[in-house]
């Protein structure tokens, strides 16, 4: 039987090969996403905990879309997850929606800005390569200045306001990217089922997380929520849940982590634009000087694993050559020589 390769072992920097094909331009979409539509719910967050309470708003938030995702799914036919499937959801959707959104989310009902927790959350690419390391794959030197670079920014970014006034939201903001990476990282090596229906199941089982989470805070909805919560926690569910997280579940399961959270570059952006025009939000010079160090730093992470492809490319291709230079001219060659067949390529990128 001939092995067949995962897309993420036929890719090259990350993206699969062929970027003209549809895989290549569903990749794109879900990185446009990803980039634009998480950047935005920042702020979306802020707008909606105007009206309800912090973990009630995101169990609600996940419950619902959750649920119209899997509806949808299983009206389509698609396989409902097995026992397995529902109990590795759970412990991812605990990590990542309970665990990292929910914690975001909390920060910023203490009074953090939206801009100023998203460049706080931009160091997950960072945790997510030490993660890794866990799963027998460590950090290769480039890596490790990136690390250096990028929590040089954090400790920057401690300086700003809404920290030195909220010390409680820069605790919850540190520890929300360590948990979200972990369930990045340890989700790509668990049985799960298709990226769509391991959406669903990881929404409904955080969801449900956020919602028990809720009750022993004793968060109420004391007075109705006004039109613009409301329209938050709409635009929440439909682009940042399900549209979005969707994306991102894809992109873990088919390119590299290290393009799967490539977010990180552009959401602190879009976060900051939107809070300081529409959230009338104010950064002091910390936050300034802490965004480009920690996307400095996101960078140089992000571009060691694509240089050690390039240069096993590099490697394979020069070794090729120098097995073809060494052959026996082809009319003098045996049928045994001449018909060998050629090298297995030997650059496949780790998966995910």
């Amino acid at each position: 039987m001939v092995a067949t390769k995962t897309p993420a072992e036929s890719a090259t920097d990350g993206v699969p090969t062929g970027a003209a094909s549809p895989r290549g331009l569903v990749v794109g979409g879900a990185l446009a996403a990803v980039y634009l539509i998480w950047g935005s719910t920042y702020l979306a967050i802020r707008f909606g905990l105007e009206g309800f309470p912090p973990f009630l708003l995101s169990a609600i938030r996940f419950l619902v879309a959750g649920g119209i995702l899997y509806a949808v799914l299983r009206l389509r036919g698609t396989p409902a997850p097995t026992r397995r499937h529902w109990w590795n959801a759970a412990r991812i959707g605990a990590l990542m929606l309970a665990g990292g959104v929910g914690l975001v989310t909390i920060a910023e009902d203490l009074g953090v800005g939206s801009g100023v927790a998203a460049t706080a959350v931009a160091v997950i690419p960072l945790w997510a390569a030490l993660v890794s390391g866990l799963f027998g794959r460590w950090p290769m030197r480039l890596e490790w200045v990136g690390l250096v670079v990028g929590f040089a920014g954090v400790v920057v970014l401690a300086q700003e306001g809404d920290f030195t006034s909220n010390p409680g939201g820069l605790v919850l903001l540190a520890i929300a990217p360590i948990l979200w990476s972990i369930g990045s990282v340890w989700g790509s090596h668990l049985d799960l089922p298709r990226p769509a229906m391991a959406t669903a199941a990881e929404l409904l089982t955080g969801g449900a997380v956020l919602a028990l989470l809720a009750g022993v805070r004793g968060e109420r909805i004391t007075e109705a929520p006004s039109a613009s919560a409301w329209l938050a926690l709409a635009y929440l569910i439909v682009f940042g849940s399900i549209v979005a997280y969707t994306a991102y579940v894809y992109l873990l399961r088919t390119v590299r982590p290290a393009l799967a959270t490539s977010y990180a570059y552009a959401n602190p952006v879009v976060a900051v634009a939107l809070g300081v025009t529409l959230g009338a939000e104010i950064l002091t010079g910390p936050a300034y000087i802490a965004l480009p160090l920690i996307l400095a730093g996101v960078g140089l992470a992000a571009l060691a694993p694509m240089r050690a492809g390039r240069q096993r490319r590099q490697l394979s291709l020069a070794s090729s050559r120098r097995v073809g230079d060494e052959e026996p001219d082809a009319s003098m060659a045996t049928p045994s020589i001449a018909e060998s067949p050629e090298p297995e390529d030997c650059c496949d990128d780790d998966a995910a």
